[in-house]
């Protein structure tokens, strides 16, 4: 009863077409559903106990709605195969890095990925980051603040708290990586807030307020240029985005 009066409290939130309400029952189900909403097909991993919650939930919740797991042997083979698939497709992909040896396995490929402006939404799991909830093994699976490791090549990292701050943590990374020039980013998962309960309305927000903003293209004068048959246009750096080497070409 109390769920449905704060949902009621809240109509200019659904009218409005700002989101729409979570179906999640844990806080790794809504990392789920806002990945799903990015449009994210894949995410490349290596297991590890550290992101347990989301990766349960991309099995379990919503069975079959994706992302579509790629089972990986190492973490930088993960990291490299996203660097790939960005680079042959122009789509970014997650990938799943367990804790902190997971992130320094997959360190090198980052930095190819930030030397290559490639995009790779880079997930990883960590913590709890309260000392009162950590296991024996936890205590050697988190770090304050685990993103430092990876903070000189990526464009963006973070570490959300509560499962409120997700789906703009997940947001703010996708928009910040597919912006101009793109790039690698990482968000740290406490295991904590991916196991959460969810006991009240949480919204998914419309990924589509959040895209990212064109990238540069070419100049209008550009079609009386490529009118001119003695004229060459050199574009290599605009070989990155597609629409403008089409734009050139033709």
């Amino acid at each position: 009863m109390a769920e449905k009066s704060e949902a009621q409290s809240n109509p200019e939130i659904w009218s409005a077409g700002i989101g729409r309400r979570s179906r999640a029952q844990y806080g790794s189900d809504l990392m789920v559903e806002v990945l799903r909403d990015l449009g994210i097909k894949y995410i490349a991993l290596n297991p590890g106990a550290s992101y347990r919650g989301l990766h349960d939930s991309i099995v379990n919740f919503e069975l079959g709605k994706g992302p579509e797991i790629i089972m990986c042997t190492h973490e930088e083979i993960a990291v490299a195969l996203a660097n790939g698939y960005a680079r042959a497709t122009g789509e970014i992909m997650a990938t799943g890095l367990h804790d902190i040896v997971g992130l320094q396995h997959a360190c090198m490929a980052i930095f190819n990925a930030w030397c290559d402006r490639t995009p790779i939404l880079n997930l990883g799991g960590g913590g709890p980051q309260s000392t009162t909830n950590r296991r024996s093994t936890d205590w050697v699976h988190t770090a304050l603040v685990q993103g430092n490791m990876v903070r000189e090549f990526v464009k963006y990292d973070d570490q959300p708290n509560s499962v409120d701050a997700v789906p703009e943590s997940f947001l703010r990374a996708y928009r910040i990586a597919m912006t101009e020039p793109k790039g690698p980013v990482y968000v740290c998962l406490d295991t904590d807030v991916q196991e959460q309960k969810i006991t009240s309305p949480v919204i998914v927000p419309d990924a589509r307020l959040f895209r990212a903003p064109a990238g540069p293209g070419p100049n209008p004068e550009t079609r009386t240029w490529c009118s001119l048959s003695m004229f060459q246009v050199w574009a290599c750096p605009l070989g990155r985005r597609f629409v403008s080497a089409a734009t050139l070409r033709r």
